[in-house]
């Protein structure tokens, strides 16, 4: 019996906030997987090492977490006033799929670096020393995203003194700035309502019940709850939830329905295949706690607490773009975030507010306003770090795409 060989990929391995991914500049690819479909979504899969029944990604680049399962495909952008083209795969673990609905926030860090390091921008545009300003094209969401990053000798700098909870080591500061997030023309709060009554149904031990929640469409669809009235105080770490299968069965169930009626799928046994999005994330009031690495967080160093799940398991920092939503809709009166966060602020909505996550603690701003009696956010601002782990090329055999 006859085997085919093993093929060679050109890619970087990056780390982008608290995520990691592999990035590819889309003329690097084979031919066939230039394009959308069955055939890159394989090549993908392949690389990340899934579907893997065992969970771990042995076999593949995949890191067998949610923030680690990523895949970038990078282009030079036709859209005017724009540099690159960022598109984003999400991968499944243990199922064939790649999902293409959302952005990683994250991930975006590393846009700007890995796109000048590959003569995606212009040479023109890239100081001997200062600051880059990469201009994105978010490919999934059809969005404008501006990265500031920072130059010494022509080379993008990486090393530096920021340091970002949920990251060992500190590294150079890289502001990210998501430029309307929501459009004008398009619907924030796609009921129409900043807090909506979400029934959820009996499944497994959990009784049905009628929750309070923010849905908002804001860097990504999330779905926004009070953790008192699922049973948490607010402050859990990983292994809280991570650990118990019958929570997290029941918090697919509350994001099934959350997405039926944000209007993102239309049966429920849709939202099976896009586990990216919504994200399902719950919030209290600040209150001290000890992270993930032990270390002890004061009430008053922070304006509320977030806990957020991605791919069905709780993150262990946050996602970048639920970082976006949380930022917004503190910025808007009366929703479930500003509510928890006005406990600590005195104030019924923030440009800016620092919150609580399982790793420590990220500070996020945005500017919204309200035009026509409809919400809207002119941007959304937050600090990243990004840096190369590996470069060269990944291998997998010729015939599993």
């Amino acid at each position: 019996m006859s085997h085919l060989p093993q093929v060679k990929i050109p890619a970087t391995y990056m780390r982008g906030g608290t995520s990691k991914g592999v990035f590819f500049n889309l003329t690097d690819l084979p031919e066939r997987c230039q394009v959308p479909g069955e055939v890159r979504d394989n090549m993908l899969l392949r690389i990340i090492g899934s579907p893997d029944p065992y969970g771990k990604q042995t076999d593949g680049m995949g890191g067998a977490t949610s923030s680690t399962s990523k895949t970038v495909i990078l282009a030079k952008s036709n859209v005017k006033d724009h540099d690159v083209d960022y598109l984003f795969g999400q991968v499944a673990i243990d199922k064939a799929f790649v999902d293409w609905s959302g952005n990683c926030g994250n991930l975006t860090a590393a846009v700007g670096s890995f796109a000048i390091n590959s003569g995606l921008v212009e040479p023109e545009r890239i100081p001997e020393n200062g600051i880059c300003t990469v201009r994105i094209w978010q490919k999934n969401i059809a969005k404008t995203i501006i990265a500031q990053v920072p130059i010494t000798n022509g080379e993008v700098q990486e090393t530096g003194d920021f340091e970002l909870d949920g990251v060992t080591f500190p590294a150079a500061e890289v502001p990210v700035e998501f430029i309307e997030p929501v459009d004008p023309s398009e619907a924030m709060f796609p009921t129409g309502n900043v807090v909506d009554k979400l029934e959820i149904p009996a499944s497994g031990e959990y009784k049905t019940v009628t929750l309070n929640a923010t849905m908002i469409s804001a860097g990504i669809p999330t779905i926004f709850l009070n953790a008192e009235e699922i049973g948490y105080t607010g402050i859990e770490l990983q292994d809280d939830i991570n650990n118990d299968e019958a929570a997290l069965a029941r918090f697919e169930v509350i994001r099934a329905h959350g997405a039926l009626k944000m209007g993102l799928i239309s049966e429920l046994s849709e939202a099976a295949s896009r586990q990216h999005t919504p994200k399902v994330a719950f919030v209290t009031s600040s209150k001290d706690y000890v992270t993930s690495s032990e270390k002890t967080i004061q009430s008053k160093e922070i304006d509320l607490h977030v806990r957020a799940l991605s791919m069905g398991k709780l993150h262990h920092a946050m996602m970048g773009t639920a970082a976006v939503a949380i930022g917004t809709a503190a910025a808007i009166p009366d929703t479930i975030v500003a509510i928890a966060a006005s406990q600590s602020t005195g104030v019924s909505a923030s440009n800016s507010v620092t919150f609580g996550h399982p790793s420590g603690t990220l500070k996020v701003g945005a500017l919204s306003e309200k035009i026509n009696d409809s919400w809207t956010v002119k941007k959304a601002v937050m600090s990243r770090s990004a840096r190369i782990l590996m470069e060269g090329w990944v291998r997998i055999p010729e015939d599993s795409f």
